[in-house]
């Protein structure tokens, strides 16, 4: 009954972490009007590392050598991820990448099955096909056409999947405050590096910026990551990479609610797809019982 409440607890805190980040592309839209890309990523992780340390830093401890390395790992996937993703975006189009991005969904299992030898079940891979349909669905509103923002955002989804992969791998042998606090360091170190050397530095913020970035820090970064490397110690990651992909489906829900956008019969049927793809990983099926026969008992005259 433990284990039950654990996977549901997990399973929540996925979900919410799926719909912090699909609010997050309003904020990052927002964000991107009056700073660069590597500015905003680097704000985004300064702030997530810092409220994070205010909060926390009594319950991070000491740091050994081993832990610095895995977090170390897991932050250097993080901050790859987000960077092809971030550059990738000023070719292709916002609603093409989500599409793309969300490849990761088919990658973890496979990268899983490569690593550990051991092949995910059945309905794992027809859940996850399911789900990157409908999501193409949803999201996807271009051509079928592949030009270089697009090869940088199929780089962005391997790195997305082996942060995914990593958190499972490590997350389990060392604290998961440690390894939230450690990913969101090293990536806010790495972003703040490379918009040094490769972007101009903004002299002043608007509150919109300043709104967006603060959303992009607290919700989207601090809390997000600390809620799904926690989760994902209850979860396989393949069904992790599931329940967070529906990130694009929430996008799609505040574009409606939000910024006034339509919603088609095909992302109805697009959602439909993703609901059923989760009740196929969720349910568990009770087995057949087999009806033993017991033998007639000869009666007696």
């Amino acid at each position: 009954m433990k284990d039950k409440h654990l996977t549901l607890f997990s399973d929540a805190a996925l979900l919410l972490v799926a719909a912090l980040w699909g609010g997050g592309f309003i904020a990052v839209k927002d964000g991107l009007n009056a700073l660069t890309p590597m500015v905003l990523a680097a704000l985004r992780f300064m702030i997530a590392t810092i409220i994070f340390t205010i909060f926390f830093h009594r319950r991070i401890g000491g740091i050994t050598r081993s832990e610095w390395l895995k977090g170390s790992i897991v932050g250097f996937f993080l901050f790859l991820g987000f960077a092809f993703q971030t550059v990738g975006l000023q070719y292709t189009t916002a609603s093409k990448q989500g599409f793309l991005t969300a490849t990761y969904v088919i990658m973890v299992p496979l990268i899983h099955w490569g690593i550990s030898r051991k092949m995910p079940k059945k309905k794992v891979f027809l859940g996850s096909a399911l789900t990157f349909v409908g999501i193409g669905l949803v999201s996807y509103q271009g051509a079928l056409s592949l030009n270089a923002g697009d090869t940088l955002t199929l780089i962005c989804a391997v790195f997305f999947a082996l942060h995914i992969i990593a958190i499972d791998a490590f997350g389990k042998g060392m604290s998961s405050l440690k390894l939230s606090y450690l990913q969101m360091l090293v990536a806010s170190v790495l972003f703040v590096v490379s918009a040094i050397f490769m972007e101009p530095l903004p002299r002043e913020l608007s509150w919109q910026a300043w709104r967006a970035v603060l959303y992009l820090g607290a919700f989207s970064t601090c809390l997000c990551f600390t809620l799904q490397t926690v989760a994902q110690r209850h979860t396989p990651p393949s069904h992790a990479s599931m329940l967070l992909s529906l990130e694009s489906i929430f996008a799609a829900i505040f574009g409606i609610l939000i910024l006034d956008e339509v919603m088609t019969s095909r992302m109805i049927f697009g959602c439909a797809l993703i609901f059923i793809a989760i009740l196929l990983i969720e349910l568990q099926l009770p087995k057949r019982k087999s009806i033993s026969v017991e033998p007639a008992e000869a009666k007696t005259q």
